[in-house]
This record gives structure tokens, C-alpha cells and sequence, in this order.
């Protein structure tokens, strides 16, 4: 809409939330507007969005536009994202004030928000250390109780440049010359410019120091310039800062009980996984217990596969350079693969992904419309070469046995062929208990195109636009962001959370309008003409080693019945009883079970205890009357018993267990 001007003053057409529209003088602030709408959302707002821009409450509206407050709650009293990031930046901020009142020949560098907090990268020639964390604490309440407004400065740009080289800050410096637009803008907590905090940020921030909240200084870590190792090393400085002390407190709870659940701990003392620096990092070793999760995994995704008519294959873990460059992924995926060998006069890759090959599968004959859609399936191992300062246990290796698969299909076929992939990761997050989660729409970037996408601008439209038809009618609730596809197509990227509410990206389901066409794949559609068909990328359960990962931290370690790397532990209550403990898990082994044997001399709560660390489902005692009577005690984890019962009876319900998945 254009600006309007009445009564020879300048006015602003201002659109409310509801969809109403009041004038005001061009120059008002957000603060003015939301006054007008409530003085109560005025009180709780601590940012506007102007025309979808995040601006600060004082920041002067001067065109036509759409308003809309951002608060740190909303109405269910849950933290609002945005309003998150506007505190915890301006946390960052007094955090930077104290560490240079504290530590005057500190430099500041970069200080951004983050998921759960903030950071600031700092060049200083101490070391901070977590004695250190109190007083700096200490400062920045002290800078709080002053209440003292942020204010933002702009300058044109050569002016802050100079402002900013005169300061001699090389990496504020080297931030203002990389900066946009014809501005600097600056901001300082005070109203008066002498001795005010002041640093170059393009913000917005609270209206004043005191609306900061509660705070903790988390943790200090190395760092360098621009994450280049050979440049600066800094002191990265991390904090968290929440709305109300009651949300900090719930948040370090978290922390600490994700402590607990770490996988990379919970898996060595379960003896789930290694690494060794002999084999390489980001190579992991699954022990024999891992070894029993990843089976049954695979077991559950075959048996749902072959329910939805996936068909199997296998292939090779290398292949020659020529198919990646037909395929496009050297060009684009070049530095997150190995180095190439050299075998009598070829290049060969290690495979960073499976699809080229099922691509070859799809094109070894000819295909009508009534093959399709074809559905490829293959636990397919990959290598992709993953920074050293990325590798996280099993989170980001560089060796994935992928649960893989892609589906060929015509344009008619497709959404009813995508939101079956969805009703699958449904149906496997039932069994997992997962209850949360969000499917997240990546769409290009229209100026990357022919540089991070393929260029064809068409298509990319039109498959997006197919995706999100799709999403919708299938009522499956999504989230789309820019910038973030694959190269060749759009991509689902699955956002699931653990039982303590940790985020983990676990699969993605990937929309490939390009590669076909590349390898000349083609079916003979009704009218006896040859059409490329859409390849759909899927992985609902990820890598085995991510999603390891993830049911280690999901479950604590104690896994449920059908996954458990060990179901039974029999134990003998005397020496007596050894012969029978022999026999009982003689039997569970014959039936199917994972069974472990802790027959000696010890006593039997301390077996017992030995199997509750060990987080195993069932810990069945022989005592003499048991060994009568052909029955076992039978104590559940978490220190329940169930008592007395036959072998028989002990064998069905476990199988029952099993079968359901429960």
C-alpha cells in the first residue's frame, strides 16, 4: 500500500494483527502502535515486527506496513522464539560489558544468539576460567538493576567505518567492512555517551538492561576468527538467559539430565560403541550389544518395507568417478567426500550416498508406467568426509549405514507416494514414543541457482509448490525455510525430540526432479511415450548411527524389551541352583532371547544390582523352589518384581513383549 499524506502532514497506514487499519504521523514507533492496540501488550512487548522485519520498540515507522508485537511469553506462557533471541542478544551484550569492565584489555569480536543462549567470542591474554563465572555474573545483575535503555546510533557507513578503525578493534573492524548497506548501526546502553557500553551490532535489543531476565554463564571454550584454525585463537564464552528464573532453573535441569543420557558416555558403559585412533576418527566400532540394536532396526524397517512393496538390492561401496560427475555430486558435494583412488588409471570414489547406484539398478531395463512406482530399498553403508571439529560420537561420523531408498514414480503418482514415506515416519515414531516432532520444508535460493542448485528455476517452482500441496492435504504439519534443499530438489528434513525435549534432525525425505533426467532414466507412460519419472529420496529412520545415538539419549539407556542389546540376565541364588540357572538360559537362548548368564557364588542382590546397571528389561532368579518347579523369579528394571512364575508363562508374555514392540 502506498504512504499516504492528509492534512498536510504525513501519515502511515498501520495494519493491526486483526486485520484493521489506523493512521498515525509517519515517524511513530512500534512502541506508539501497540500502545494504541493495549497498553498491556505495550508493557510485554519487548520488539516489533514491521512489514515482517525485526525492529526495536523505538524504532520510528516511516511507510505503510503490517505490526506485530514480539513478546518474551506467549498467552500459554511459553517462550515466543523471537522474543528469545531479541533477550538473549541483548544478554550477549551485557555479558560483553562485564567481561571488559572485569578484563580491560579484552577485544570483542562476534556475539550472536544460539539455540538454548548466546556467545561471545573474545580475544583476551588471560584465559577465562569458570572461577571467573561468578564475578562476571556478578557485573552483569549490576548492569541490570541500572535499567539502562539500549539505544541504537546509526552512521553512514564511511563515518562508522572510521569510528570503528579508531576504536583499533581489528575484528569489529573487519565486521563493519563486511557489513550491508549505506549504515552502521550501534548500539550503547546508557543515554549518555560518556562511559557507555557501546558495540556495532545491527540489532534490535530489549528496551533496557533490566528486562534481561535470568541469566548463567555456561561454559568458555577455544575459538578462532572466522572458524579458521590458522587465523586468531579467541575465548568463546557461552550463557543462557531465560525469562524467569522458574524456566533457567527447568533448563539447567535439562542440561543435567542430558548429561546422564549422553549417548557417547551411556554407550561406553553399556558397550554399545567405540572408537579407536587406530581405525580412524568418526569411524565407530559396534560392540556386540550395538550390534544387537542395529539388527533389530534393520529388522523393523525391512519387515515395514516389505509391507509397503519395497523391493531390496545391494551395492557396491565404490564406484568410478564418472558417475558422480553424471550424477552432479562431485560438483557440488565434492569437499564432503573422501579423496578419490586411483586403480589402473580410474578414478574411484567411496560412495557418499547410495542413489546413483539404485539409479543404475532403475535403468539395467526398460520400465513401463505399469512398473511404477518402483520402490529401491538398501541398508547401504556411505562415507562422507565429515570436519574433524564436526565428528560427535555417533551423531556426525564419517562411515553411515543409511536405512535408504528411493522411489520412482510419475508426476500422478507422487503425492500419494510422498505422504506414505510421511505415514511411515508416523507409524515408526508411534513405536519409538515419540510424541513431538516437525517436518521442515527446504526450498532454494532463487540467486543460487546453477551454483548450489541445479538451474533449472521451472522446476524448482513446481516441485515446491507439489510438496507443499502435498504436506497439506495430508494434514502433515510442516515449517519451511530458504536455502536449505539439496541440490537437486526440495527436501522434508524430520525434526524429532527426545523424551527430555533435545531437538535431532533424524531423516529426510528429498524430491529429485533433476538426476533422472541425467541418467537418461525414462518409462514408457499409457500413450507409449517415453517420460522421465520423480525420484523420491527417503531415510525415515536415518543412519543407524544417528538414530543409535538418538535411542540411547531417548530412552536413558533402557531400552524397551525388543531392542534391549541383553533381554534376560538369570542368575542362581546359591551354588546349588547353578545347574538350573544352566538350563533356564539354555532355554531363552533356544527360544530367541538375548540372554546373559551371571551364575557364581555372589550373592543374589548383588546379581540383581549388577543387571539394574546394566539396564537389562528382566532379571530372572533360580532359587531352590524354582528349581522344583521349573519357574523363575521375575524382577522387572527400575527394581519391580513380579514374582513367581513358570518358565512357560515367564517365555509367552516376553515373546508377546517382543512381537508388539512394547
Amino acid at each position: 500500500m502506498p504512504e499516504e499524506k492528509s492534512g498536510g502532514g504525513e501519515y502511515v497506514n498501520i495494519v493491526f494483527p486483526d486485520g484493521s487499519v489506523e493512521r498515525f504521523p509517519s515517524g511513530a514507533t512500534g512502541l506508539d502502535v501497540l500502545r494504541k492496540i493495549s497498553g498491556r501488550l505495550a508493557h510485554d512487548a519487548v520488539a516489533v515486527k514491521v512489514n515482517g522485519e525485526l525492529r526495536d520498540l523505538n524504532a520510528s515507522i516511516r511507510c505503510d506496513a503490517r505490526i506485530e508485537a514480539i513478546t518474551l511469553m506467549d498467552k500459554e506462557g511459553k517462550p515466543v522464539p523471537e522474543g528469545l533471541d531479541v533477550l538473549r542478544h541483548s544478554c550477549a551484550h551485557v555479558m560483553a560489558e562485564a567481561i571488559c569492565k572485569l578484563f580491560p584489555g579484552a577485544k570483542l569480536a562476534y556475539g550472536p544468539p544460539i539455540k538454548d543462549g548466546f556467545y561471545y567470542d573474545i580475544a583476551l591474554d588471560r584465559p577465562i576460567s569458570t572461577d571467573d563465572f561468578p564475578r562476571i555474573e556478578a557485573e552483569m545483575a549490576a548492569i541490570a538493576r541500572e535499567r539502562r535503555p539500549f539505544v541504537r546510533v546509526e552512521l553512514p557507513r564511511e563515518e562508522g567505518v572510521r569510528k570503528v578503525e579508531a576504536e583499533g578493534n581489528k575484528y569489529k573492524l573487519d565486521n563493519a567492512l563486511r557489513a550491508d548497506g549505506p549504515v552502521l548501526s550501534f548500539y550503547r546502553t546508557g543515554t549518555s555517551e560518556e562511559g557507555a557500553f557501546e558495540d556495532l551490532c545491527r540489532g534490535p535489543h530489549l528496551p533496557d538492561t533490566g528486562r534481561i531476565g535470568a541469566f548463567k554463564v555456561m561454559s568458555v571454550s577455544a575459538s578462532y576468527w572466522h572458524g579458521d584454525a590458522n587465523s586468531d585463537k579467541l575465548q568463546r564464552v557461552y550463557g543462557t538467559a531465560w525469562p524467569t528464573q522458574k524456566l533457567l532453573d527447568e533448563h539447567l535441569a535439562r542440561l543435567e539430565e542430558a548429561k546422564k543420557r549422553d549417548h557417547r558416555k551411556l554407550g561406553r558403559e553399556l558397550g554399545i560403541f567405540i572408537f579407536d585412533e587406530d581405525v580412524g576418527p568418526g569411524l565407530p566400532l559396534f560392540l556386540p550389544n550395538g550390534a544387537a540394536i542395529v539388527e533389530e532396526l534393520e529388522k523393523l524397517a525391512k519387515e515395514t518395507e516389505r509391507r509397503a512393496g519395497y523391493l531390496r538390492v545391494r551395492t557396491p561401496h565404490i564406484c568410478k568417478e564418472k558417475m558422480y560427475l553424471t550424477s552432479g555430486h562431485l560438483p557440488y558435494y565434492k569437499d564432503s567426500m573422501f579423496p578419490p583412488m586411483e586403480i589402473e588409471g580410474t578414478r574411484y570414489y567411496l560412495k557418499p550416498m547410495n542413489c546413483p547406484h539404485h539409479h543404475k539398478i532403475y535403468a539395467s531395463e526398460l520400465r513401463s508406467y505399469r512398473d511404477l512406482p518402483l520402490r529401491l530399498a538398501e541398508y547401504g553403508t556411505c562415507y562422507r568426509y565429515e570436519q574433524s571439529g564436526e565428528l560427535f560420537g555417533l551423531m556426525r561420523v564419517r562411515s553411515m549405514q543409511m536405512n535408504d531408498a528411493h522411489i520412482y514414480c510419475s508426476l500422478d503418482q507422487f503425492e500419494e507416494e510422498f505422504l506414505a514415506v510421511c505415514r511411515m515416519y508416523l507409524g515408526y515414531f508411534k513405536i519409538f514414543g515419540i510424541s513431538t516432532y516437525m517436518m521442515r520444508l527446504s526450498t532454494h535460493s532463487p540467486e543460487e541457482l546453477g551454483k548450489k542448485y541445479v538451474g533449472e528455476p521451472e522446476l524448482w517452482k513446481a516441485t515446491e509448490e507439489r510438496v507443499r500441496r502435498a504436506l497439506r492435504n495430508g494434514g502433515v504439519p510442516f515449517e519451511e525455510v530458504t536455502g536449505e534443499a539439496a541440490f537437486y530438489g526440495p527436501k522434508i528434513d524430520v525434526q524429532i525430540w527426545s523424551a527430555i525435549g533435545r531437538e535431532f534432525t533424524l531423516a529426510t525425505n528429498q524430491v529429485d526432479f533433476a538426476i533422472p533426467a541425467r541418467f537418461g532414466l525414462t518409462f514408457k507412460n499409457a500413450r507409449n511415450e517415453d517420460e522421465t519419472p520423480l525420484c523420491i529420496h527417503r531415510a525415515p529412520l536415518g543412519t543407524h548411527e544417528r538414530f543409535v545415538g538418538f535411542l540411547i539419549e531417548h530412552y536413558a539407556g533402557a531400552f524397551p524389551l525388543w531392542l534391549a542389546p541383553v533381554q534376560v540376565r538369570v542368575a542362581n541364588v546359591t551354588e546349588r541352583e547353578e545347574d538350573a540357572a544352566r538350563a533356564v538360559a539354555a532355554r531363552l537362548l533356544a527360544e530367541g532371547f538375548r540372554v546373559e548368564r551371571d551364575i557364581n557364588a555372589d550373592r543374589i542382590a548383588a546379581k540383581a544390582a549388577r543387571a539394574e546397571a546394566a539396564k537389562t528389561p528382566y532379571f530372572l532368579a533360580v532359587g531352590a523352589k524354582e528349581a522344583a518347579t521349573d519357574s523363575v523369579s521375575v524382577r522387572c528394571r527400575g527394581r519391580r518384581n513380579i514374582g513367581v512364575l513358570k518358565l512357560d508363562e515367564f517365555v509367552a508374555r516376553a515373546k508377546k513383549e517382543i512381537e508388539d514392540r512394547l
